[in-house]
């Protein structure tokens, strides 16, 4: 039976050789008959078409499919046609899962597919969003609960899977909420940056090792960030103020980095930088990125040197929350339609407070706490997590006249 019909229900699928006309040849033998289109989904892969539709037959469904028959034949495609077929309702996912790999073998993605059958889930769809600079796929998946508790036994099940199997799986809320994110804020060192620009500025003293030590501690949580900071820029006194500049142009960024902000600022987001590092030297690269929002720390300089002193607030882990709600609330964008990204403890409550919070490159601190974390050294995986795939990056490059495929940040 069909759906609020009175005839009988029959699912076409043909396969083949992807080319144009398929669709208007099936559709002009379906025209012949009287039937009403239900429903209508096709797929290419590599090249080789699989296209379904579901109509309601109110003739003789096997005059239908033989005259179905004969037109696929005559242009080289395969058919089947299940007649009577149950037309079930169409499906919603509750979650998108996307997988991140270089590879994803088999053996990891059946891993990945029992785990999420295991908790209920039943894999809606899959496409692939990726096959540079990592292998991407994007599941959409639809499960059993929907409460807290279950969306959290579905991320620490799949992080399972993805440790065991060198992988990056994230799991997010499907529908609009997903696709409703507006504003995103990046950590710098070691996240939009290569490298710590504390170390940097140190390596100018001769004191990079011992300062280095102190980073490590931080980002593992092993000290406060703010004792951590000053302890850091005693050791920068008496430098002269023209290291700044010197640093900042030696700056490299992330493989990744400019693809990322140049593709979320097409999208519509309002991006920033919220830092524990220095004013100084972010500021040039946020307007070479063209970013909207900045924060971070200043170096007291007197007489052309530096003190080893900071002014001001810190800006610390509570301090990099104050600044994420800070930049939400000015421009308009509601805080579970933000994204954070970082990699050390200091990003704790940044991306915590945020709607999705990125985990880059991360210690096991920020691992534990954020929505999905990324082990692989390229940002433009973010936006993967996103639900942006590569082809939409390309093609919107394309048409701007930006290189395609060369890992220049």
């Amino acid at each position: 039976m069909a759906r609020g019909g009175s005839g009988t229900t029959v699912l076409v699928t043909v396969t083949g050789p992807d080319r144009p006309g398929v669709t208007s040849v099936l559709l002009g033998a379906l025209a012949r008959h009287d039937v009403h289109l239900l429903d209508v989904e096709q797929v290419v892969i590599r090249s080789r078409l699989t296209l379904g539709v579901l109509v309601e037959s109110l003739g003789d469904p096997e005059t239908l499919q033989e005259t179905v028959e004969q037109a696929m034949s005559s242009i080289g495609m395969e058919v089947a046609v299940d007649v009577g077929a149950d037309p079930g309702v169409r499906t919603v996912s509750s979650h998108a899962v996307v997988i991140l790999g270089s590879p994803v073998t088999a053996r990891a993605f059946r891993a990945i597919a029992a785990e999420l059958a295991g908790q209920g889930g039943n894999i809606d769809s899959i496409r692939g969003i990726a096959d540079y600079p990592l292998t991407g796929l994007e599941l959409m998946v639809s499960v059993d609960r929907d409460d807290v508790a279950a969306d959290a036994a579905l991320r620490k099940g799949l992080a399972g899977v993805a440790t065991r199997y060198g992988i990056d799986v994230a799991v997010e809320r499907g529908g609009l909420a997903r696709r409703a994110k507006r504003l995103i804020v990046f950590d710098v060192d070691s996240t939009l940056i290569q490298g710590e620009v504390i170390e940097m500025l140190a390596g100018k003293a001769g004191r990079e090792a011992e300062v280095a030590a102190v980073t490590e501690a931080a980002m593992r949580g092993e000290i406060d960030f703010s004792e951590s900071l000053h302890k850091r820029v005693e050791a920068l006194a008496g430098l002269d103020a023209s290291v700044l500049e010197e640093v900042a142009d030696s700056i490299e960024f992330t493989p990744g980095a400019r693809t990322t902000i140049r593709t979320l600022r097409r999208l519509g987001y309002h991006c920033g930088v919220v830092s524990g590092g220095f004013l100084d030297v972010i500021e040039p690269l946020a307007h070479d990125l063209e970013l909207d929002f900045v924060r971070a720390n200043t170096l007291e300089i007197v007489d052309g040197k530096l003190t080893g002193r900071v002014l001001g607030d810190v800006v610390d882990r509570p301090g990099k929350a104050v600044a994420l709600r800070a930049f939400a609330d000015q421009v308009g964008v509601p805080l579970e339609q933000t994204v954070a990204v970082g990699d050390g403890a200091n990003d704790i409550d940044m991306l915590t407070t945020a709607g999705l919070g990125i985990a880059f490159n991360a210690k096991p601190a920020l691992q534990e706490v954020a929505d999905a974390a990324l082990s692989h050294p390229f940002l433009d995986a973010v936006l993967f997590i996103l639900g942006v795939t590569r082809d939409e990056i390309e093609a919107a490059d394309a048409l701007d006249g930006v290189a395609r495929r060369v890992p220049l940040g």
